[in-house]
């Protein structure tokens, strides 16, 4: 006899004994987290060369200021020379000629003097590109006289005392300004070197000139030309100067190794000046 109420049994789920299976992402998935990744490695691979190019740009930028003799000086400043100090002056200076020879005639009106450094790179570009100028066109036809002075900069050019040492050795073998063309001639060769590469170098020029370069070595070793360069630095002192070239035409100075034009300019208006 059945009773009246009947149980509803739940059936009985069999518990699987397989070991579940790791779902496999499908091909959409994984493409979606590799473009994800290589999104991530894109951002930096650009924030890295982001950083390199500003960086060569820079060395660029101040490499192109150097080959233009320029290098950059403070914030908005374009500094055309070595310098060294506070800032240079900007009135007439009473600057004396000093006691190495003259170019042109020594009764000119109107001076133009060069503090100067062997070494400096500028230096040699105002003698590269400027000085040969102003020499024919104005000192060789007695218009000016032009004035050499050392300003050696040795914190930055280890042989340039010893090359404006040289200088005034030669000048004592009556010989100074063409060995003063043949130290800013050779400077590639010379002012690299070790202080007793330079010094051969410095007597090999003199042979070359003709001069005695065993007695020029001597001279140079000795250090007997030192209070000689050291009156000119003095001298630059005094009248404010820290940076080569600087060049003073009738007291006024120009600084650096500006174009040919502006020397010819200040020259110009000096002549003007005195007739």
């Amino acid at each position: 006899m059945y009773s009246k109420y009947r149980i509803n049994k739940m059936p009985r789920v069999k518990k699987s004994t397989k070991a579940k299976v790791a779902e496999t992402p499908s091909p959409s998935k994984r493409r979606i987290n590799l473009g994800f990744l290589k999104k991530i490695n894109i951002v930096y691979m650009l924030f890295f060369l982001l950083i390199i190019s500003s960086f060569l740009i820079g060395v660029l930028i101040t490499q192109v200021h150097y080959l233009r003799g320029g290098v950059i000086g403070g914030a908005n400043d374009i500094v055309l020379g070595d310098e060294t100090g506070a800032e240079q002056p900007t009135g007439p200076i009473d600057v004396e000629i000093g006691h190495l020879p003259i170019l042109g005639n020594k009764d000119a009106k109107v001076t133009v003097i060069e503090f100067s450094d062997f070494e400096c790179p500028f230096c040699e570009q105002f003698f590269t590109e400027s000085l040969g100028k102003i020499k024919s066109e104005y000192a060789d036809t007695g218009k000016i006289k032009f004035a050499y002075r050392h300003l050696p900069l040795t914190d930055i050019h280890p042989n340039a005392q010893k090359a404006a040492e040289a200088a005034e050795c030669a000048n004592e073998q009556g010989n100074f300004w063409g060995y003063h063309d043949a130290l800013f001639t050779n400077q590639a060769q010379w002012a690299a070197l070790d202080s007793a590469g330079a010094l051969e170098k410095f007597a090999e020029y003199g042979n070359t000139l003709g001069l005695n370069g065993e007695n020029l070595r001597t001279c140079i070793s000795s250090g007997e030309m030192s209070d000689k360069v050291q009156e000119d630095i003095e001298a630059a002192t005094k009248a404010g100067v820290n940076g080569t070239p600087a060049t003073f035409v009738n007291g006024m100075l120009i600084s650096g190794a500006v174009p040919y034009e502006e020397f010819k300019a200040q020259i110009d208006a000096a002549l003007a000046e005195e007739n």
